[in-house]
């Protein structure tokens, strides 16, 4: 049971409840680890009692966990406490798209394409991840207060249908694909589908298919033709009407394939909205005799592995028809394609002749049935997979910095050394050239020699080989450099001396630059390799490392400028070394860029005749000083002494305004009329304003 104050994990403290759904509470909690706000879904109660759910349920949000874009909201960490499933996620304070449209009643189409684009970044970032969101709808899209537009719950689609959680809990089914209310296999496509019906909703106010019960707007969705946006809102410009359409085609086949060509077609919207420029697929064309594609080629067999998914899916819709048959008067025929069966009998059949074949072929090698036939093709054979499995294409390294080349090299399996050198023509830290040319072939664990610059304040690294780990340690840090550890075995150096170093001794390095020091780890046992934590978040490097047999030390924060905010920009054991397993790793969190701040100390002078020409010396004038990013120094502060002294620190934009508010008072106007009468207008009071730029001083 979730209570305001409680903290879960060790680190989340539960502050507030934010929001309710079908099958999850959220709370504001606060990290006391990174001393960050974030968002905790807390599965309800019939959920987490279902064991099969909750382990799907936590394989599908790991791997949303390593999702990160700007149109997502990221998922921090998965945990249980006492029964208590939760998933932690980014804190977006804004509005769902939903309750956007509700309050709005209907979009502008330069508004609702706007969001759309921003939301299909984000869902084909997913997409080149594998990960299908399954559940597009405006309840999952939320637009924060600075306008940015995310969104949520991935994989938690997926684990819900896959234990047939009905709709009512997975929400809407105003929003789902002719596949998915026939039961059958969903794909990017589906998620295509999705969003055109939630444009539709944004450009209209309303849902295009609508019922009494979730079963008759199923249906619609598989049977009745998509009504054109146009019809409810006339000015909707025809180009955002095609988009529309061809999102919501009923065939896959005939939708946008990737989110890529929907968000070309998007844009182009936006700078010429009236042009034809949406293509269609051609139903004469698709019904023609024809071969058959590779694309095409997947799907067969994708649909012969759900055969018995939609089998059962054909079932249930047999007896939804025959429960709706009174309700809409006639029969509906099932989608049987007589000619997609008999293309997957002849694959089907093609399969297992190949299948065979290869298993000859093979049984035949091993007892030396072919042995003599094979000759120079066998030895060809086995060379090209030798390539494929031991080598790899060097890669272009220009214009990367040292760090950016070490990791690039490490991915591809390789081995980065450096060698410093003093330049003018090139920055710090930058590298000038790699010893092997980019796209030559080379074995998976060579060692590829980096000519990194050092600028013109380099620095001669002193040699510590054969010291002893702390003796080198104390020597690079007094020569003004950090220090990186890596491990080896070794049976010639003695355990914790120094074996090499990079970069070496006598080179130039730049003050402050890391020096590796491979220190012997004694003959070989059973150490564990040290994984590479670089880049990624606190959560994915304690994962990493409890895989590995290690387990997470020290957490501290640094500023970086190669690695993003809340991303590893430093760990004590570097990536390749060898240690004990269930050693502690200590990492460092990067907190961006170091930040750059200004400062106004001066004096305010008396508005000036040319500001003011109304101003009375002594006048009382509110003053207001705002900086350029909004950020209100002094609020609205009354004045009648100049020149007025300020001191103000912190400051994070190099310029702001002043605005000066001051009263003007006119005396009273007396007449006489023709009869006699004298008449008294009284004075007024009117209040004047204007404004003065500002520049602050960096700090």
């Amino acid at each position: 049971m979730i209570k305001i104050g409680m903290i879960i994990g060790e680190r989340y403290e539960i502050l507030e409840k934010i929001g309710t759904g079908g099958m999850s509470d959220v709370y504001k909690a606060k990290c006391h680890k990174l001393n960050r706000f974030v968002a905790v879904k807390v599965l309800k109660q019939e959920f987490s009692e279902n064991a099969n759910f909750v382990s799907k349920f936590r394989v599908e949000a790991q791997a949303a966990a390593g999702l990160m874009h700007p149109n997502i909201v990221n998922v921090y960490d998965v945990g249980e406490e006492n029964g208590i499933y939760y998933i932690v996620m980014e804190l977006v304070e804004g509005i769902t798209l939903k309750k956007y449209i509700e309050k709005k009643a209907r979009l502008s189409y330069k508004e609702a394409v706007s969001i759309a684009i921003q939301v299909c970044l984000g869902i084909e970032a997913a997409h080149n991840n594998h990960i299908i969101h399954r559940d597009i709808k405006p309840q999952n899209i939320i637009i924060s207060k600075e306008g940015k537009v995310k969104v949520t719950d991935f994989g938690i689609a997926k684990a819900a249908t896959s234990n047939t959680i009905t709709s009512n809990v997975m929400g809407s089914v105003h929003y789902t694909s002719p596949e998915q209310a026939r039961g059958g296999y969903s794909d990017e496509k589906s998620d295509i589908y999705s969003l055109g019906i939630t444009l539709f909703e944004m450009l209209t106010g309303r849902v295009p298919f609508n019922g009494e019960t979730t079963v008759a707007i199923a249906i619609k969705h598989i049977q009745e033709e998509m009504p054109s946006p146009a019809e409810f809102v006339p000015e909707i410009p025809s180009s955002v009407e095609q988009i529309v359409l061809k999102c919501c085609q009923k065939s896959p086949d005939r939708r946008y394939q990737s989110m890529g060509e929907l968000i070309e077609d998007l844009k182009q919207s936006l700078i010429n909205p009236e042009e034809s420029f949406v293509v269609f697929q051609d139903p004469d064309e698709e019904a023609a005799t024809r071969f058959i594609s590779d694309n095409e080629m997947v799907q067969i067999k994708r649909q012969s592995e759900h055969r018995d998914s939609m089998d059962e899916a054909m079932r249930l819709k047999s007896d939804v028809e025959s429960e709706e048959e009174e309700e809409y008067g006639e029969d509906y025929e099932d989608d049987y394609d007589p000619r997609m069966e008999h293309i997957t009998t002849v694959l089907t059949v093609i399969a297992g002749i190949v299948i065979c074949c290869v298993i000859i072929f093979f049984v035949g090698k091993i007892t030396g049935i072919f042995g003599a036939g094979l000759g120079h093709n066998e030895t060809t054979v086995e060379q090209t997979t030798e390539v494929s499995r031991d080598t790899v294409a060097m890669i272009d390294l220009k214009d990367m910095s040292a760090v950016e080349a070490q990791e690039a090299l490490k991915k591809l399996g390789l081995i980065p050394q450096l060698t410093y050198v003093e330049s003018e023509a090139y920055e710090q830290n930058m590298v000038i050239e790699a010893d092997i040319t980019p796209g030559t072939e080379i074995k998976v664990g060579t060692t590829v020699t980096l000519t990194v610059s050092a600028g013109m304040e380099g620095r001669e690294v002193p040699n510590v080989v054969g010291y002893s780990f702390e003796e080198a340690s104390q020597q690079l840090v007094k020569a003004g450099f950090t220090v990186n550890r890596a491990e080896s075995y070794s049976a010639d150096v003695e355990k914790g001396n120094v074996i090499s170093q990079n970069p070496v001794s006598g080179q130039k390095a730049p003050i402050g630059s890391a020096v590796t020091i491979t220190v012997s780890a004694g003959q070989e046992d059973n150490k564990v390799m040290v994984p590479n934590l670089m880049g990624r978040t606190e959560d994915e490097a304690v994962a990493v490392l409890i895989e590995q047999g290690l387990t997470i030390g020290s957490v501290g924060e640094m500023a970086s400028e190669e690695y993003p905010a809340d991303q590893i920009c430093y760990q004590s054991y570097s990536y390749g070394s060898f240690v004990e397993p269930g050693t502690a790793v200590d990492v460092k969190v990067s907190t961006g860029p170091t930040a750059v701040t200004y400062r106004y100390n001066g004096s305010i002078e008396a508005p000036s005749p040319e500001e003011a020409p109304e101003y009375i010396a002594g006048t009382p004038v509110n003053i207001t000083i705002v900086a350029e990013d909004g950020k209100i120094l002094m609020e609205s502060t009354p004045v009648t002494t100049f020149p007025y002294s300020t001191n103000y620190y912190g400051i994070k934009s190099p310029r702001g305004t002043i605005t000066f508010t001051y009263t003007v008072t006119t005396g009273s106007i007396t007449s006489t009329d023709e009869n006699g009468n004298q008449q008294v207008v009284p004075g007024t009071t009117e209040n004047r304003s204007f404004t003065r730029d500002v520049e602050f001083v960096q700090e």
